[in-house]
């Protein structure tokens, strides 16, 4: 029976609790580290839907939840830059978090990534990007780029599961942690769906946005204090690769960041997948919402390019909810589509019509997600989003002409579900001490480089070094 007291316990085992158990074994040997997964191990897991064409339903979904999180089948890619993907430099400072991606890629170089950084060789192409968007009034964000690959990935992070488990992390999968325990403001342990209880003086809650709902309602219940995040709500825009080539060559993923004339709202572009396909994610209770992925294998790829178009939201009190608003709208769409996602051309958008399956057979442009049911996205988004995401488009058209073509494919429902933000110290340490909160479940990063690096860090300050 395994010892119930550990140093650390680290709960979801995505890239911040792969990470924080990586630095608390090389910094110190002896320290006891406990790792609970809701998933399975990584090589237990796998979606019966890429064989049947049909989701089974799996408890959990092996897409979302196990070790690596929904990074192992994500399309992988790695931001080397500290002005995306997360609020590590409001915390940490710029050049602190400069550090900490560079080590943290370096850790994902000597298990296999690909050396290859995209964004990084091409000054000239890049200049004439810059130049297009800006006369579109968009703000492109320079960011070297690693890309893994969904394939490549999942066998990175094998082996990280393999080198933890060697170096003596104790990893529980299939366990739900049913209560974070607390005596006196003090984190003393977790109990788990089972009954069983372990303990700790040191808890990090590493979960990713598939958690996030769960974190907060643990929140809630010990005290954590937490304030209002951000809702990230859109769709996941499909076209021909022909229509992407410059940007795909030259930056794999263009990030452009546009404020909208009408409602001057945020709509940024996120994870574009270069010759990928449409993928659907699905959370608790069954929940659909859309997704993407690339191959590194040229016998896996595609001939369309898929990126997502997403409007940054932020409310004031009274909410207090983002989460549940995301789901709201990812529900919407549900139920029109029977739990599968919508596409509807931007032609058809424009035109406030619905898709019918005779117009998208005559499309040109073939979705890579066969199960699509074609519909109205104007009976799921409230008018503002949909304005948003027409103007955004448009803008778009004038960087790389063809996106706003009436072949052009909108998924939905795109929803990025991030907590209400963790209120964490320097050392990642929230208002219950002993109990830290990382990564994306607590709103503090949003992508798989800043959420590998915050576990670096927290794992320094746990250990004072």
């Amino acid at each position: 029976m395994a010892n119930s007291a550990y140093d650390v316990i680290i709960i979801g085992a995505g890239p911040g609790g792969i990470f924080t158990a990586y630095e608390l074994k090389k910094k110190s040997p002896e320290c006891r580290v406990l790792l609970i997964e809701k998933g399975r191990s990584i090589d237990e897991r796998s979606c019966p839907k890429r064989k049947t064409g049909k989701c089974m339903g799996c408890k959990p979904c092996s897409i979302t939840t196990g070790f690596a999180g929904a990074g192992a089948f994500s399309d992988g890619k790695l931001s080397l830059s500290p002005d995306v993907g997360g609020n590590l430099p409001d915390i940490l400072g710029y050049e602190e978090t400069v550090k900490l991606l560079r080590e943290s890629d370096d850790i994902y170089l000597s298990f296999g990534a690909d050396e290859h950084v995209y964004g990084i060789d091409r000054s000239e192409q890049i200049r004439q990007i810059r130049t297009k968007a800006i006369g579109a009034n968009l703000k492109l964000i320079e960011c070297p780029i690693r890309h893994l690959g969904t394939e490549e990935g999942y066998k990175i992070y094998g082996k990280l599961q393999a080198h933890l488990e060697f170096a003596g992390v104790e990893i529980r999968f299939n366990t739900v942690v049913e209560k974070i325990m607390t005596v006196g403001g003090k984190v003393t342990g977790v109990l788990t769906a089972a009954g069983e209880t372990f303990y700790a003086d040191k808890v990090v809650c590493a979960v990713g946005r598939e958690g996030a709902s769960w974190f907060r309602k643990h929140c809630e219940e010990i005290g954590v204090e937490t304030k209002p995040g951000t809702v990230d709500v859109g769709v996941r825009v499909e076209v021909r690769d022909e229509i992407m080539a410059f940007l795909n060559e030259n930056l794999y993923e263009a990030k452009l960041v546009y404020h909208t004339p009408t409602f001057d709202d945020k709509v940024r572009t996120f994870c574009t997948n270069p010759s990928g396909e449409v993928a659907t994610e699905y959370y608790e209770e069954g929940l659909a919402v859309v997704n993407g992925h690339a191959y590194k294998s040229a016998d896996l790829k595609t001939n369309n390019t898929n990126f997502a178009l997403l409007v940054s939201k932020n409310f004031t009190k009274p909410f207090k909810t983002p989460i549940a608003y995301g789901k709201k709208i990812a529900e919407l769409s549900n139920m029109l589509c029977g739990g599968r996602i919508l596409v509807q051309t931007y032609g058809d958008f424009k035109r406030g019509r619905r898709t019918t399956d005779e117009r998208l057979c005559r499309n040109n442009l073939i979705p890579t997600l066969k199960d699509a049911v074609p519909g109205d996205l104007s009976l799921v988004f409230p008018h503002r989003i949909m304005v948003d995401i027409d103007e955004m488009i448009q803008a778009l058209d004038k960087v790389t002409p063809g996106i706003a073509a009436d072949e052009t494919l909108l998924y939905g429902v795109e929803v990025k579900f991030y907590s209400n933000r963790v209120i964490v110290d320097k050392n990642f340490e929230t208002n219950i001490k002993g109990l830290y909160a990382i990564g994306d479940g607590a709103g503090v990063t949003r992508g798989l480089q800043q959420a590998s690096a915050n576990g670096l860090q927290v794992a320094r300050c746990i250990l004072g070094v």
